[in-house]
């Protein structure tokens, strides 16, 4: 049987809660983690016709890149518009689950969905999060203590690298000290020089580890003096991030680049727009899913040829025009997040081969009717 429980595991590992923005509101909002799972439905957003595809459907889980709770709520009574929604999923047995910033930030995520669908060769994010800095120690101890050692530091949290602990590195040396006067040596007597088989043990811990690991070091070293150093790893790019950076399979203008996204992604009122030279050449491109303007900077910088996000306004584009940025192309909102309810469906699918998905294809973009679109001439 497959519980609500495996399908969380799944999705928080392909998109690590500890990803999300601070300010955001991401997981489960409803449902019994015990529950049996057989269907899920994706999508970016639980409107009500949503929730009603989900109960049609006999969903028991409902997987939603939009939180539904975003803001601060006091009430989810059932006459209140999100309550009612909560109420009748509650009803249903359909939970709800949102992967919303944890998934604009993972690799692979919303952009790379995005890149994918609009034929990019993704080279890196656009503005990658960097890897949280480690503490490294050295610690010099005799060798006849060394597991003792590495067993103290260990417990207090040191040795941990991505899914893997215990992790350490000691190799042999001799040590030398001469005890002055005042000295209580464990080894030796005051004023002669004494050598002593070492091993030099290294670990990795995070800083905020740093009294535990210093306080077990010196409770499990057995020198009145312990020889150790302590250095910071300086905060390293990864490959996670907001935004994606790459290339196109050949140069196109401007004009047909914005005909390919509007061709590679669902279609919508409010359409793809662009602004920029229709004729400049578009090899090199950034893609952001969802609102990306305060991005404008950051594309600036990185020398690319097209930005292609949403919800871009007048006087940002204006602004960014004046500095001879790239080009911008403006597609709606949930078309740019769209292609992300597939690759979540996918991770799904091959962890969970037995449980039934679908992504619902109902477009759940607010705007509903267009007029008076032009060119620019």
């Amino acid at each position: 049987m497959t519980t609500l429980a495996d399908l969380i595991a799944v999705l928080d590992a392909a998109y690590p809660p500890h990803l999300a923005e601070s300010w955001d509101s991401v997981g489960l909002v409803c449902g019994d983690p015990g529950d049996e799972v057989e269907r899920v439905l994706f999508a970016v957003d639980a409107t009500a016709e949503v929730v009603d595809e989900a109960i049609a459907w006999r969903a028991q889980a409902l997987v939603v890149h939009h939180p539904l709770l975003l803001r601060g709520v006091d009430t989810v009574a059932a006459d209140t518009p999100k309550g009612a929604l909560l109420h009748r999923l509650i009803r249903a047995g359909c939970a709800l689950f949102s992967a919303h910033t944890n998934a604009d930030s993972a690799d692979p995520g919303v952009s790379d969905a995005l890149a994918a669908a609009v034929g990019l060769t993704v080279t890196g994010p656009l503005d990658p999060r960097t890897a949280a800095p480690l503490d490294k120690w050295v610690v010099y101890v005799p060798r006849t203590h060394t597991e003792a050692l590495l067993s103290a530091l260990f417990a207090a949290g040191a040795g941990a690298v991505g899914d893997y602990r215990e992790c350490a590195w000691h190799t042999g040396g001799t040590g030398q000290f001469r005890p002055l006067p005042g000295a209580n040596p464990a080894l030796g007597v005051v004023g002669a020089v004494e050598r002593v088989a070492e091993d030099v043990v290294e670990v990795v811990a995070d800083p905020g580890a740093r009294a535990r690991v210093l306080a077990a070091l010196r409770a499990a070293h057995p020198y009145e003096e312990p020889a150790f150093h302590l250095t910071e790893r300086a905060p390293l790019p990864s490959s996670l991030g907001i935004g994606r950076v790459g290339t196109l399979d050949r140069p196109q203008s401007l004009r047909e680049f914005t005909a390919r996204v509007g061709a590679a992604l669902p279609r919508t009122v409010w359409g793809v727009r662009a602004a920029g030279d229709p004729d400049r050449v578009v090899e090199r491109v950034a893609v952001c899913g969802g609102a990306g303007d305060s991005y404008l900077n950051t594309v600036l910088r990185r020398g690319v040829d097209a930005y292609l996000t949403a919800d871009l306004r007048h006087h940002p584009v204006d602004e960014h025009l004046r500095r001879h940025g790239p080009a911008l192309i403006d597609a709606a909102h949930w078309a740019t997040e769209f292609p992300w309810c597939a690759q979540a469906e996918g991770f799904v699918r091959a962890a969970l081969p037995t449980v039934e998905t679908r992504v619902s294809t109902l477009r759940t973009d607010p705007w509903t009717v267009a007029a008076g679109a032009a060119e620019a001439p």
